[in-house]
């Protein structure tokens, strides 16, 4: 039904006089990959483009938003790995799939996959969006632990780079400080997820209260973000109380009752250099084969491997034209490990951009980031 509702509302905009506009995206990723296999010690070489198609439609309080990539993997070794046969898996959790079967040729395989797809209407007091959309909750920068809807990964080659979600979702303004919301979504077994939240401002500090239910999870959520005072300092806190099955290394499935939360916080220094500072705290804790019992489940994301973790982003531009960023991620478990990703981006002009980066792992084997290789990577992107 939501379905149905989401392809009604869009072709309904479509039919309507209004402005538009269509842009395209070309990313294009050169890597040097470790496997994904711990006991692996390969090392792949390929190339990775995406092309992405986007389209924004607007009449008064209407508007539409469509975007649908062309992705290509090139690379025999690459194609024929165990790394590749595990992208292959992930697919967004929706009633229907959102892109097609990898079509193999020579050395590279290609598919498409439908990014967004939604409609909706805004005015001064709601909001309402129906479609393959993001849903954002939280505040953290790093890690995001109350949204199970789109749940940033920072461990990614783009960490922004989530799948959609099949919803309806709701916002009424209250005044100008506060509103109340709600999501409905349907997901790929047909079930539904709810979500209802309300969000108010108080003396410049922004407050969120969310609850999420589906057949599997039931959180409680809360998030605050505001300014330290005078000092420029901005600072955040987010937490979820989590109740969900979880399907276990042995096979079956366990109920965990468990809390995850962050505190952190943002400065901006004087001469372009912004750093953050996050904290990442769960009572509970999964393993490595626990995380593959899961990884195409919607608490993924949430399964942490230690008790804390500690984030920090740096941020610099050196020029108009050149910025450099680091992320750097320690597991505070029984045995340290880490990820460092420092990336150099330089802006050619309006419609092309370089960047060079890494993603580092360090530790024991038998820590969280000591079991997984290197990548390096060459990144090239071409707007128009």
């Amino acid at each position: 039904m939501i379905f149905k509702v989401c392809v009604l509302l869009s072709l309904f905009t479509i039919s309507l006089y209004a402005q538009s506009s269509l842009r395209i995206e070309n990313t294009n990723f050169t890597l040097s990959q470790g496997s994904y296999v711990p006991t692996q010690q390969k090392r792949y070489l390929y190339n990775y483009n995406r092309l992405r198609l986007y389209y924004d439609w607007d009449k008064g309080d209407y508007f539409m938003h469509t975007s649908g990539d062309i992705v290509n993997y090139f690379g025999k070794k690459f194609i024929d790995s165990n790394s590749f046969s595990y992208l292959r898996q992930l697919h967004a959790d929706t009633p229907i799939k959102m892109q097609s079967h990898f079509h193999h040729y020579g050395k590279g395989d290609i598919n498409t996959k439908l990014y967004r797809l939604y409609g909706g209407y805004q005015d001064d007091n709601n909001r309402l969006v129906a479609g393959l959309q993001n849903i954002t909750m939280g505040v953290g920068h790093i890690w995001t632990p109350s949204n199970l809807f789109n749940p940033q990964n920072s461990y990614a080659l783009e960490p922004d780079e989530t799948f959609g979600v099949m919803a309806l979702s709701y916002t009424r303004y209250i005044g100008t400080q506060s509103q109340i919301y709600g999501v409905l979504s349907q997901r790929k077994d047909k079930s539904r997820k709810y979500a209802a939240g309300y969000k108010t401002t108080l003396n410049m500090i922004d407050i969120a209260l969310n609850t999420i239910h589906s057949n599997d999870t039931n959180m409680f959520a809360y998030a605050i973000e505001g300014d330290l005072g005078d000092t420029g300092i901005d600072v955040r806190s987010e937490g979820a109380y989590i109740k969900s099955r979880i399907a276990m290394s042995s096979g079956r499935e366990e109920e965990k009752k468990f809390f995850q939360g962050l505190v952190g916080a943002d400065y901006a220094f004087e001469h372009g250099l912004n750093l953050t500072i996050e904290t990442l705290y769960s009572s509970e804790t999964f393993g490595y084969d626990d995380l593959l019992a899961n990884f195409n489940k919607e608490l993924f994301a949430n399964l942490a491997m230690a008790h804390w973790h500690l984030g920090t982003t740096l941020s610099y531009d050196f020029t108009i034209y050149l910025s450099g960023s680091l992320l750097y991620i320690e597991s505070l478990h029984s045995e340290d490990s880490r990820f460092i990703s420092p990336s150099l981006r330089y802006i050619l002009n309006d419609n092309n951009t370089f960047s060079i980066g890494a993603m580092l792992y360090g530790g024991s084997q038998k820590s969280e980031f000591g079991m997984q290789k290197n990548s390096y990577y060459l990144k090239y992107v071409l707007s128009y």
